[in-house]
């Protein structure tokens, strides 16, 4: 069987006035992240991760900020074309390990419906789908309370069709 690996990294500042969604899950919190569609920090890093694997350029390029079809939309929405590009590329996703680095909220009691979200846009059992959740003891914009930032790594695996 071939595998490939990807890695995908995302950073969103957070601002008073939007909600906050992480994985596909909207999470209570004060504060949303500020971007041109909902934001999802671990959604975004998991579909450049998938992308990276793929061989294909990042998000970005595929979903471009500049386009008014992808204003507000739900990254869960992005992961699903995502999923569909690499389906038609004769690829599924083996497995999934994701970080959070946020110092608020705590999402321990987030993490289990995360992983069902995620593993349920992406076909696989939930099992394959890992997910850590870290603060940044205070340094960086993320220590500050700033932003969130999140970082996956999608091993993705040829199928036989």
């Amino acid at each position: 069987m071939i595998s490939r690996i990807g890695i995908g990294y995302d950073i969103h500042r957070l601002v008073d006035g939007r909600k906050l969604f992480l994985g596909g899950v909207e999470i209570p919190y004060v504060k949303g992240l500020l971007g041109h569609s909902d934001a999802d920090v671990l959604l975004h890093a998991v579909g450049d991760a998938i992308l990276g694997a793929l061989g294909e350029s990042d998000i970005g390029e595929h979903f471009p900020d500049s386009d008014p079809q992808y204003q507000d939309i739900s990254s869960v929405e992005l992961l699903k074309k995502i999923h569909l590009l690499a389906k038609a590329k004769g690829y599924v996703v083996g497995n999934i390990d994701m970080v959070v680095i946020a110092e608020e909220p705590v999402l321990s009691p987030f993490k289990k419906l995360i992983r069902e979200k995620i593993s349920a846009v992406l076909e696989i059992d939930a099992g394959r789908v890992s997910i850590k959740a870290k603060t940044n003891e205070g340094m960086g914009e993320t220590g500050r309370k700033e932003a969130i930032a999140s970082y996956a790594v999608v091993m993705i695996e040829k199928t036989d069709n």
